[in-house]
């Protein structure tokens, strides 16, 4: 009862005295209430300092959205080749989860297309991925991957979130919520979307949604042609001086309504408002492209706008330049349940050269060492054909990671010779989570928050470790 008479008395003496509009008001404005405070942003984590030394500022996650067909890009199996067509033996597949193949004749299906060693390391990539196959040296391809939910949309969730339940924080929420961002010009959690090349699976927007963190934190989507961002240039007549004043009588409209509730929403909200004033110069400066020369273009394979993947990677590069912490381009077409050998050759051109532009243009660029790049869908596909094509698949798939903090020009795990389980290092999704988090300075345990009587956290209850094997 004491706690509580205390806590009134706080918040009538912030409210009386003034004083928690006037730390408000300077928050939204990026100043502090003294000259001898540090300043604040809207974006600020909530930590003073990384749990210990971080190897990387920001993440890139490349997600090839569909679940590409691990058999396919970066597994090579000898034994699915030699047994092309024969009936799958059921001591593999019994009892497991499978998504449309259930019940049915499951007949082996051999890789479609011969692989390679490539560079010095020697790694084995598919003939479908000549770009990638440059960035054979830098890449650790995890080829043990494993998750648990089957279908598209619970499985983009988990990966993004660790959890099949809808309203959690995504994985870039947490990261944004721990440290901040290096901008307050932009975002500091921004999203790209492509689509091509096979069946485009759609994407929610709570797959970059803050779930229950401040609203602050949420990923917000910018827009691959057209207006980048919606609703945010001046309204016809109106000036950049006449929209100041706008946005600064909100702020003292809602600053005093803030004095009676306390809402950390209302504070969002205000810098929402500040946040978008400022993009109404910073995103015109960040798409125009006049500043890149045509080489770069060719490298990427792209036009200014066109709304490719390579395009979205190149306007990566540069938001990573201007400080933004989280970054996500989904490509959408890695879905082939049917015509596998003509899609999967369709889809994986149309994200080859960008991806391998983006890695190397960040090493050129001195940025490769503290950036993390991160490539992979949801899910693999089923070593068993559906037709033509592949089903879903959990129990076994490949990603790879490239740049500061990881082992560069190894593997890391192996499935077993038919592609199906992983069955040696194996990493389950919220271990790359832990994994991730280390690499930005953030112990996973630690990193908490505090929701309707729990202490949550990106990787759940359940046990999750960093991945050592990768990080060099």
């Amino acid at each position: 009862m004491q706690s509580h008479k205390n806590q009134l008395a706080r918040r009538t003496f912030l409210r009386e005295t003034g004083i928690g509009s006037i730390a408000l008001a300077a928050l939204l404005r990026g100043e502090s209430p003294t000259s001898a405070a540090p300043s604040v942003t809207s974006y600020e984590g909530v930590l003073d300092n990384p749990h210990h030394q971080p190897r990387i500022k920001r993440v890139i996650h490349l997600c090839m959205a569909g679940g590409p067909s691990h058999l396919e890009t970066f597994d090579e199996k000898a034994t699915l080749k030699r047994l092309d067509g024969k009936a799958m033996p059921a001591s593999v597949t019994d009892g497991q989860p499978i998504a449309q193949l259930q019940g049915k004749a499951l007949r082996v299906m051999g890789p479609l297309f011969p692989f390679q060693k490539c560079g010095d390391s020697g790694q084995s990539i598919s003939s479908i991925l000549p770009h990638m196959r440059t960035l054979a040296d830098e890449m650790c391809i995890v080829k043990s991957m494993h998750t648990e939910q089957i279908n598209h949309d619970p499985a983009h969730t988990f990966f993004n979130t660790g959890s099949a339940i809808s309203g959690r924080p995504s994985m870039g929420s947490w990261a944004l919520y721990g440290l901040g961002s290096e901008t307050q010009e932009l975002p500091g959690f921004i999203v790209l979307t492509s689509e091509g090349g096979g069946q485009s699976q759609p994407i929610s927007s709570r797959q970059w949604h803050s779930g229950f963190l401040p609203s602050r934190y949420q990923g917000v989507q910018m827009y691959s042609t057209g207006n980048p961002v919606h609703y945010v240039g001046n309204p016809s007549g109106v000036s950049s001086s006449q929209q100041r004043d706008v946005v600064d009588s909100i702020s003292r409209i809602n600053s005093l309504r803030n004095q009676g509730l306390q809402d950390p929403e209302i504070a969002t909200r205000l810098a929402g408002y500040e946040m978008a004033f400022r993009m109404q110069s910073s995103v015109p400066e960040l798409t125009d492209m006049s500043s890149e020369s045509q080489a770069t273009f060719d490298r990427y394979g792209c036009t200014p706008g066109d709304g490719t993947f390579g395009s979205n990677c190149l306007l990566a590069r540069r938001l990573a330049e201007r400080g933004v912490r989280f970054i996500q381009l989904y490509h959408r077409g890695w879905d082939h349940h049917s015509g596998i050998k003509d899609g999967i050759q369709r889809t994986a051109k149309l994200v080859d050269q960008g991806t391998a532009a983006l890695v190397q243009d960040l090493k050129q660029r001195g940025m490769l060492d503290d950036t993390l790049i991160v490539w992979g869908g949801e899910f693999g596909r089923t070593p068993m054909a559906q037709g033509s094509g592949r089903d879903h698949h959990i129990k076994g798939f490949s990603m790879w990671m490239a740049g500061g903090g990881i082992k560069a020009g190894t593997s890391f795990g192996e499935t077993d010779e038919f592609g199906y389980n992983a069955v040696q290092d194996k990493v389950h999704v919220r271990d790359f989570h832990a994994t991730m988090l280390h690499l930005l300075g953030l112990d996973h345990n630690r990193l908490t928050y505090k929701f309707q009587g729990l202490d949550f956290k990106l990787t759940g209850v359940e046990e999750a470790h960093v991945i050592h094997g990768v990080l060099s």
